[in-house]
Order: C-alpha cells, then sequence, then structure tokens
C-alpha cells in the first residue's frame, strides 16, 4: 500500500436477507434483498445530504417491492425515478417508492443501462436488446428493438450507441439501426466489463487488464490497468479506479503508469456501488463505506513517500477555493521532488520542477557553487544545498570549458579507478550545468522583459523631474552609460543580472563560448566586474569585446581591439583571422556621431595599414574635416597628405577650401625641400618632375581653394616656372603665364593648350575682344624681346610688395595727395585704355615698326606664330591677326591660316543669303495667307439682328467681328468699345463682371 486513500467503514451489518443490489438515495441505502424487499437505511438525525461515515439503522422495509430477487437497483435524481431488476424491470417514484411504470417486455431481463441526457432506457434480455424512451410522464415508449450474436454479459450507453460486452467479444450497437461494429475480443478467464470514465472514455475488462479505448472506439497503446486479479466489478472515482476481485478491493490510479495506491482487504464482497465522494461496498449481510481521505493528507502522505508525480496530480484535484493552498503545496512538492531527483543526478527533470514551484532563480544557483553571483539582497537561504564535490578545477571560473581541464597531472600510483571516477564526475558536472543553462534559458524572458520596464519608468521618472524624488527616495540614478552598479531598488533588474551572469559562466564551463558572445551581443545585465575577470583569465576574447561594447566602455574596448590586432600580426592562430585593422574600423563607424575624438585617436592606430578604409571612415562618419586634418596635423602629419588625398579623390566635392590650400602647400613644400636637395647637388633640371613635383602640378591645375599670390612667394626666382606659369594663370595674368611657357619653358604646345582653356572657359568668347587671348599669344612670338622685358618688369611688381609711405603733414596734405593720387590714376588707365584703341582700330600692333630689329631678324617666333595661326584660325580675329603680322610675311606661308578662314567666311555669307531669301518667301506667304482671310463674304438679309441691341440690321451701317458670323450695328459696335474703355481699370468693373 502506498498510501490511504479511503478510509472504509462498516455503515450497517445483520442485514436480515441477503443482499442483491445496492444504491444510494440522498444520504440513505437502498438495498434490494434476495427474498424481494427493499430495505432503506439512514443515519441518526438530523439527515445529511449524503452518506456519512456514521452506522446506518432500518428505516424502512418495502417487502412486497418485487416477487423476486432484486439483481438491480439505479436512482435517476433528475427524474425522481428508482429503476429496479427484478422478474422485469419497474419503475418507481422518489421519494415514496410506490411503483409508476413495469415494462412488461423486460420480463427475463438480465442488466439494463439508462441514458439520463436523451432519456433512453437499453435493456438485455436473452440474446436482445430492447430500447424505450420516458416520455416524461409515467410511460416508457418502446422505440427499438435488436438482435444480438450472444447473451449480452455488460452493457454502457456510448453518445448515442451501446457498447456490448457478449461472450467472446465487445461490439457497438448503433442504437437506431442495429448495426454492429466488432471491437476486440473478451478476456476467457472472467466475464466482459464495460465502464464508462469521467473523461468520456471507455474501460473495457480482458481477464485481469482494463483496457481503455478512447471516444473514437480506439485503443489507447498506452492505456493498461494491471489489477492483481480479474475484476467483477469495478467502478471509477477521479482520479482513482476501484475494483472489486474476489478476495479483496483494489484501488489503482487512473494516470499512468496505473499505480496501485491502496487495497482494502474485505472478503465475500458481492457489489460495489459509487456515488458522488464515497463507495459502497455490499457483503452478504453488510455494508461498508470508502470514504476519501482529504486530499491535503493524501499529498501530504505521498510527498513523505516520495511518490511525488501522484502528489502532483492530486493538487489539481483540489476545489478552485483553495487556490492559495494548492499553489503553496505545489511548489513544496516541485522543490522536493527537484532535490530528489538533483540527488539522482537527473539534473534536467530537476530543472523542470524548479521551474515549475517558481522557485528564485538565486535559489537554484545555491546548488552550483562554481557559479560566481553578484552580491545582492535578495539571495533567499536554501532548505537543501546538494554538496557538489570534485573536480573543482574544471567547475572553477578559471577554466575554458569542458575541453580544458586545469588539474594537477596524476601521480605514479594513481589507480585507474580514480581516473575513471574523475571522468564520470566531470560528465555529471556537465550535465548539472546544462540543465541549468535550459533552466535559466526558460526564465529569461521574462525576467529581461522585467527589468526592461523598470529600466524605462525610470528614464521616465528622471525625464519628468526631481518632484518624484520625495516619492521614490531609494531609486539611484545612474551618472554614466556603464552599468557599473545597480540601485538598491531595482529588484527586477538585480535578479537579471544574477541571471545573465550564471548564463554567462555556464556558457563558458561547458564550452559554448559561441552562445557567450550572442548573449552579450544582446539585451543583457550580466555584472561587469565579475564577468571581466572571468573572460579575461579564460582569454574569452570576442566575449570580453561584446562586454564592453554593449556596457559602453568603448576605449577598453577598443584597447583590447588594437591588442588583439598587433598580437595577430606575430602569431597565427584563430585570433588573427578574425582581429584585422579592418574591425576597429567597423568597431569604430557607431562611434563618429557620437565620440568623434575617441575615433581620431584610435583610427591613427590603423591609419597607415588601412588608408583608404580609414579615410571612408572619416567621410562616411560625418566627422568635420578640419577636425580630422587638425587632428592628424599634430598626431600624424605624415598620413596628412594622404588623408587630402584620398578625400580629394573619392570625394571631390566634400573638400573645403581651406583644406585645399592645406594639401597644395604641403604639396609645396616637399617640392620645395626636393628642388633644394638637388640644387645643392647641382643636379637640378627644369624638366625634372618627381611623383611629388606630378602631385603639386596636377592639384595647382584641379583645386581652386588655395592663395595662388601667397603661394607664388613661395617659389624661387629662377625655377619651377611650370607653378609659377600655373599660379599667375590663376591670378588672370595671361600675358605673364604665356611668356613663361614661351621664353621660360620653351613649351608651345603647354602655351597653345593654356590659351584654349583660357578661351573655353568664357561662356561667349569673343574674337573682336582686345584681349583675345591667342592675339596676346602672337604678339609674345612677334616680339620675344619686348615681351621679356614686361615678364621681368611685371613679375617684380607682383613679388615685391609696394611699401606704404608715412605722411607727416596734416590732414588737408593728406586729402589732397589723396585726389591727386586718384587723378593720376585715372589719367593713366584712360591713356592706356585709349592707346589700346587705337592700336586695335588702326590695324598697329603692339610689336611697332621701329621695335623690329629687320627683316632677317630671327628672334621674331615665324613658325610659332604660322603654326598657331593654322591650328586657331577659327578662334582669331583674321583682320587683327593680318595687321599684327611684319609686312615681310609670305602669302604662301599664311594659306593654312587664310585657306580655311576664307572658306568658312565664304559659307557664312552664302548660308546667311540662303535664310534671307526664304525669310523673303516666307514673308509673302503670310501676306498670301492675310489676302486670303480678307476675302470674306458675308450675305445680310432682312431677318439678320443686332447681336447687341437685338434689332434687324435693316439698311443702317453695320460691322463684322473678325469670326465672320456675328453681326452689329456700328453704332452699338462703338459705344461697346467706349464702355469698355469707361470700365477699364474702374473699381466697378469687378461687381460689373461678377452680375
Amino acid at each position: 500500500m502506498v498510501h490511504n486513500a479511503y478510509d472504509s467503514f462498516e455503515l450497517l451489518y445483520d442485514c436480515d436477507s441477503k443482499i442483491e443490489s445496492v444504491e444510494s438515495y440522498g444520504s440513505k441505502i437502498l438495498l434490494g434483498c434476495s427474498d424481494g424487499s427493499l430495505r432503506i437505511y439512514a443515519p441518526p438525525p438530523p439527515p445529511p445530504k449524503e452518506v456519512r461515515k456514521e452506522p446506518y439503522t432500518l428505516e424502512k422495509n418495502i417487502k412486497s417491492f418485487a416477487k423476486r430477487p432484486v439483481v438491480a437497483l439505479e436512482v435517476v435524481e433528475s427524474k425522481g425515478l428508482l429503476f429496479a431488476l427484478s422478474e422485469s424491470i419497474a419503475i418507481h417514484g422518489l421519494p415514496s417508492f410506490e411503483t409508476v411504470a413495469v415494462i412488461g417486455k423486460a420480463k427475463g431481463a438480465n442488466l439494463f443501462c439508462w441514458d439520463d441526457s436523451r432519456g433512453y432506457l437499453g435493456f438485455a434480455r436473452q440474446k436482445r436488446v430492447c430500447i424505450f424512451k420516458h416520455d416524461g410522464g409515467k410511460e416508457f415508449v418502446e422505440v427499438k428493438d435488436h438482435g444480438v450474436p450472444d447473451m449480452v454479459k455488460s452493457m454502457c450507453w456510448v453518445g448515442e450507441n451501446i457498447c456490448l460486452g457478449i461472450r467472446k467479444e465487445y461490439v457497438i450497437l448503433n442504437a437506431m439501426n442495429g448495426s454492429l461494429s466488432e471491437m476486440f475480443a473478451s478476456g476467457r478467464l472472467a466475464s466482459p466489463l464495460v465502464v464508462p470514465l469521467p473523461s468520456g472514455e471507455l474501460l473495457l475488462g480482458k481477464d485481469n487488464i482494463g483496457v481503455l479505448v478512447d471516444q473514437n472506439r480506439k485503443l489507447i497503446p498506452e492505456g493498461r490497468i494491471c489489477w492483481s486479479e480479474a475484476p467483477i466489478e469495478v467502478v471509477t472515482q477521479k482520479p482513482y479506479a476501484i475494483a472489486l476481485l474476489p478476495r479483496f478491493v483494489e484501488i489503482r490510479s487512473l494516470r499512468g503508469p496505473y499505480a496501485l495506491i491502496q487495497t482494502v482487504v474485505l472478503r465475500n464482497v458481492r457489489h460495489i456501488h459509487q456515488r458522488n465522494n464515497y463507495v459502497i461496498l455490499a457483503l452478504d449481510n453488510s455494508v461498508y463505506g470508502l470514504f476519501p481521505v482529504p486530499l491535503g493528507a493524501q499529498i501530504v502522505q505521498l510527498a513523505a513517500s516520495g511518490n511525488f508525480e501522484e502528489a502532483l496530480s492530486l493538487c489539481n484535484l483540489l476545489p478552485p477555493e483553495d487556490s492559495c493552498l494548492r499553489t503553496s503545496k505545489e511548489a513544496s512538492i516541485h522543490i522536493r521532488y527537484a532535490h530528489f531527483l538533483f540527488d539522482n543526478q537527473s539534473y534536467e527533470e530537476a530543472m523542470e520542477h524548479f521551474l515549475e514551484s517558481q522557485v528564485e532563480i538565486s535559489y537554484v544557483l545555491s546548488l552550483y557553487p562554481s557559479i560566481i553571483l553578484p552580491k545582492t539582497s535578495i539571495i533567499p537561504e536554501p532548505e537543501k544545498l546538494i554538496d557538489i564535490s570534485g573536480d573543482d578545477s574544471y567547475l572553477s571560473r578559471g577554466s575554458s570549458g569542458v575541453s580544458e581541464d586545469n588539474e594537477h597531472s596524476p601521480t605514479s600510483n594513481t589507480l585507474e579507478s580514480n581516473e575513471n571516477a574523475a571522468l564520470e564526475l566531470k560528465k555529471m558536472s556537465y550535465n548539472m550545468l546544462m540543465a541549468l543553462i535550459k533552466f535559466l534559458q526558460k526564465k529569461r524572458n521574462n525576467a529581461i522583459e522585467k527589468a526592461t520596464a523598470e529600466g524605462t519608468e525610470e528614464v521616465v521618472l528622471d525625464a519628468v523631474g526631481d518632484s518624484f524624488t520625495s516619492h521614490n527616495s531609494n531609486r539611484v540614478k545612474k551618472t554614466s552609460k556603464e552599468r557599473t552598479t545597480i540601485p538598491i531598488s531595482s529588484q527586477a533588474r538585480e535578479i537579471a543580472s544574477i541571471l545573465d551572469t550564471a548564463l554567462l559562466q555556464a556558457f563558458l564551463l561547458t564550452g559554448q563560448s559561441l552562445m557567450a558572445e550572442e548573449l552579450l551581443k544582446g539585451v543583457n545585465y550580466c555584472d561587469l566586474k565579475i564577468c571581466e575577470e572571468i573572460l579575461q583569465e579564460g582569454n574569452y576574447h570576442i566575449a570580453l569585446l561584446e562586454l564592453y561594447k554593449c556596457n559602453s566602455m568603448h576605449r577598453e574596448a577598443l584597447k583590447l581591439v588594437h591588442k588583439l590586432v598587433e598580437a595577430s600580426r606575430t602569431c597565427e592562430s584563430d585570433i588573427s583571422h578574425r582581429f584585422k585593422p579592418e574591425t576597429m574600423i567597423e568597431y569604430l563607424k557607431p562611434l563618429c556621431g557620437t565620440d568623434p575624438i575617441l575615433v581620431l585617436e584610435f583610427s591613427m592606430l590603423v591609419l597607415e595599414s588601412c588608408p583608404n578604409q580609414t579615410i571612408e571612415l572619416f567621410l562616411s562618419g560625418d566627422i568635420p574635416a578640419e577636425m580630422v586634418n587638425a587632428y592628424l596635423k599634430q598626431h600624424a602629419p605624415n598620413m596628412q597628405a594622404i588623408f587630402l588625398e584620398l578625400m580629394h579623390a573619392t570625394h571631390e566635392d566634400a573638400i573645403i577650401e581651406n583644406l585645399q590650400d592645406e594639401l597644395v602647400n604641403i604639396y609645396l613644400s616637399e617640392v620645395l625641400d626636393w628642388y633644394t636637395n638637388l640644387t645643392s647637388k647641382q643636379k637640378w633640371d627644369e624638366k625634372m618632375h618627381s611623383p611629388k613635383r606630378k602631385k603639386l602640378l596636377s592639384a595647382l591645375e584641379s583645386l581652386s581653394g588655395y592663395q595662388p599670390d601667397v603661394l607664388l612667394k613661395r617659389l624661387p626666382s629662377d625655377a619651377l616656372y611650370e607653378e609659377r606659369a600655373i599660379l599667375l594663370g590663376k591670378m588672370k595674368q595671361h600675358e605673364l603665364t604665356l611668356s613663361l611657357y614661351v621664353h621660360k619653358l620653351q613649351a608651345p604646345e603647354l602655351a597653345l593648350s593654356y590659351c584654349d582653356r583660357v578661351y573655353e572657359s568664357i561662356l561667349n568668347p569673343s574674337v573682336k575682344s582686345p584681349s583675345n587671348i591667342y592675339l596676346m599669344l602672337l604678339q609674345i612670338y612677334l616680339n620675344p624681346r619686348r615681351s621679356t622685358n614686361n615678364f621681368e618688369k611685371k613679375i617684380t611688381n607682383l613679388l615685391v610688395p609696394k611699401k606704404p609711405t608715412i605722411s607727416r603733414t596734416n590732414s588737408k596734405l593728406t586729402k589732397t595727395r589723396n585726389r591727386g593720387s586718384k587723378k593720376i590714376a585715372a589719367i593713366e588707365i584712360a591713356e592706356d585704355t585709349k592707346a589700346n584703341l587705337n592700336k586695335t582700330n588702326s590695324g598697329k600692333s603692339d610689336v611697332d615698326e621701329d621695335e623690329f630689329i629687320g627683316e632677317g631678324d630671327t628672334s621674331i617666333m615665324v613658325d610659332d606664330v604660322l603654326h598657331l595661326l593654322s591650328r586657331r584660325w577659327d578662334r582669331i580675329n583674321g583682320a587683327l591677326a593680318l595687321k599684327l603680322l611684319p609686312k615681310q610675311t609670305k602669302l604662301q606661308n599664311l594659306l593654312p591660316f587664310l585657306g580655311p578662314l576664307l572658306r568658312k567666311s565664304s559659307e557664312v555669307y552664302r548660308n546667311c543669303s540662303v535664310i534671307k531669301r526664304l525669310r523673303q518667301s516666307e514673308n509673302l506667304q503670310v501676306k498670301d495667307e492675310l489676302y486670303e482671310k480678307r476675302k470674306v463674304v458675308l450675305e445680310i438679309t432682312g431677318d439678320d439682328l443686332c447681336s447687341l441691341c437685338q434689332k434687324k440690321i435693316g439698311t443702317s451701317v453695320f460691322a463684322v467681328y473678325p469670326n465672320g458670323k456675328t453681326l452689329v450695328h456700328f453704332v452699338c459696335f462703338k459705344d461697346s468699345q467706349s464702355m469698355k474703355a469707361v470700365l477699364k481699370g474702374s473699381p466697378l468693373k469687378k461687381n460689373l463682371i461678377r452680375y
């Protein structure tokens, strides 16, 4: 016997007649006896509502109840009827027990069954099954009569069908059409037994085995109740099945594995009856009652005996009003059961019961002394601690997982059995930790949600202001981004911190470093100090990096990344493949908008190895370029030019003027150093172009944000003419620029390219302009000596700044001199302008005839002049160019210039003539159309009306509108025109138009 589920009590004894059937009605017990009498027993007054554990006495004996033994009784309280089976089935009214009806066709019936929901009565007689229906009064009407293969031994309603147990098998009889469906064979040693279960299933007897069948008539594979002997009768009372065996009464659980609960030793029990909350056992001349022990007492017994599963199943049967009691009992049983399973190394099952008990996380973690927890005020004292002895080094926080073992090497006399024991202990520890991981993961979602909600509430309170401080004085406000401390009042976050810290350690101790990394990547509340120490000692670099990152400890994280990047350069390992300079750049990207100084500081460490990616980081991260340039200028001047170069190459529009000036000055300084070095070695050549000089020339050409006049002063006077020419060109000093290209560099092609750029830069270039760039180059070719002299004077004026004159005279004299200077300057400008205009109009060039040396003078660059005229004939004013040429110039040499020029002029003249003729023709066509439109014929009859006054036109003078259809009197037309003139601009115009 496992525990006492029922207490047996003798309700009555020494019955005068042999008991054939038993039933209860309220608190009364009805006994059908072999002499055909009905004996009614009742407890002492006051009368209770149901049978109770007290001695019963005979209240009434109905001797003429039946002529034969009453073999079956059934009370139908909903109808107020009592069914009695004797020689036939008689129906009696309650509580008077008078006979209401007798079913004559039931004579010889051996058993019956009642369907209370529909009011159907079914009974078996020989090899037939009859069905009667209660009409609601005192009559029963026959519905069906079906034949069956053999004598019916047991029967029960199953919905609209009847399950029959005949001698050899169980069948389902359709109550309406009489069809039979075979189920399976019955036992050979015992009669068939059909018992309905509270869940709607059926319990069918097969010798000493009770087979469970679901509502679809299918066998439940695991549903087997093995009785000690073949039962005679079986009744069910949730959660137990009570079987009447030949020698005793056996009570088993209705929940798998259908364990034996209790055995009640009573011999010669003939009948068993279940009603409400008790069971009645009828012997030959006495009646016993089985009264259930209170569920609380049963639960205590089961838990004390270690039958925790059965105890938990009974907890679910506690009434709803005892929900608090049920919760407390279930929690207590789950905890005790969990400890029992934990002691027996069933760790996962133990954690399931800890989870069901809703016990604090810290309580479960107290079973794991190897897990280090943050100091909090919510750790309870556990009822029972499991001492985990064995390999402490394996469970220590310095271990790196299952594959790493810090134990001392065994001595030479260590036995093999000890090694096997250590291996088993390690396996047990691993299983313990894996069970803990599953437990913590199931608890984590709820804990994180509560902690996050609590943090959100704190942020809201902080945003509202200090007015709520007095109401929540225990709340500690965070002063930094790092979660180094947790407020004392933050219980939810304390629990989350304990959980995540323990979960991280469990991952590491079981070798699941990837899971630890995933934990730290998401929202977590890991204790910073404990986890940092564990990860550092175990060399879990990636997890440590994620820990720093989630706690906004970016400086520490970047230091770790730099350390690992440096280590990856010296050794080949798994770390070297995961940590490269690009790793730091990826980490720095999100920090550009929040902490640009930190980004600049640590980007210097990877700038040289990954310049392109680093510059892209600066630009994509919206860090001000001036800040980057200033930082590089101070900490990495050698990388400043690279930054500006890449910035200009990748983001040309992003580089501002001051940075352009900075880049050009850097290039110029490098070129000047290079020039000084070669000059000292007397190896300087103006035509030499080093990579640095090429960069300078390209920057001077492409950039426009620098100051050319400042750079011009830094150039040496006798070198770097190409750079000087570009700077003078930026200053619009075209004559000086062309003189440098022609005389100093002796590069006519560069001069011509410069002229092309200047010409194309003008939106509407005019070849008639006196300042035409090609004519200026032509003059330089024609008078090289004068252009050289002018170059020397002008370049000297540009390089030597004018000293301001200090006047000591009075203010009146100063004003007079100022006015005089202004007038002189105006006169000079006017004379220069007049001279230029005279030269242009008269056809004279800047090269006067007396300045030419002679016809045979070779200083005139005739070949370059002719080359220029032949290549740019379409951009040069031919008339002005011919006036500038020397008189001794041969016409034959001008054919490449004059030929295409004359052809173009002729073509333009012809095109203009054609256009003129076309326009004249178009004019004639328009006039012809006008004349056609004016040839409109309008016929006026006597019925035509004026469109304005609506009177007949008659013989009056009329007018026709341009559409050719509208006729009006001429007088009406004049009046309308005058009215329009008056209303135009009048304030009444709007009102008139409105109406």
